[in-house]
């Protein structure tokens, strides 16, 4: 697979699982996962913090929130084949819950329909 082919979220599962069971070893246990998937978020935190925020950069680090958003896919694909979680099952449902329950929700929100500028 070259870096511009496009998976779906069903190959992208396969190849977490395939790549843990040959180069990773063995999965890392729930817990373990859950841990990474906090401090992998904190790490996008932190990047956004310092784009968006007030915060700014320490010399000479490179944030790169690409890979670190990545990481976060990674981990969390790791917990759902773990789990057996079909992802892409999981999010189109996901997607008509949040259809059904948000259908005038935000397009009735001021917050969103305001010109302003948060």
């Amino acid at each position: 697979m070259s870096n511009n082919d496009d998976i779906t979220l069903r190959d992208a599962q396969q190849t977490v699982d395939n790549w843990i069971k040959t180069i990773g070893v063995r999965y890392f246990s729930p817990l373990t996962n859950m841990a990474i998937l906090a401090e992998e978020t904190g790490e996008v935190a932190r990047i956004m913090a310092r784009r968006y925020g007030d915060q700014s950069f320490k010399e000479g680090e490179t944030p790169n929130l690409a890979d670190e958003l990545a990481d976060l896919l990674w981990v969390t694909i790791a917990i759902a084949n773990q789990s057996g979680i079909d992802l892409s099952e999981a999010f189109m449902n996901n997607l008509k819950k949040k259809t059904i329950r948000d259908k005038d929700r935000h397009c009735n929100n001021p917050k969103l329909t305001e010109n302003n500028n948060n």
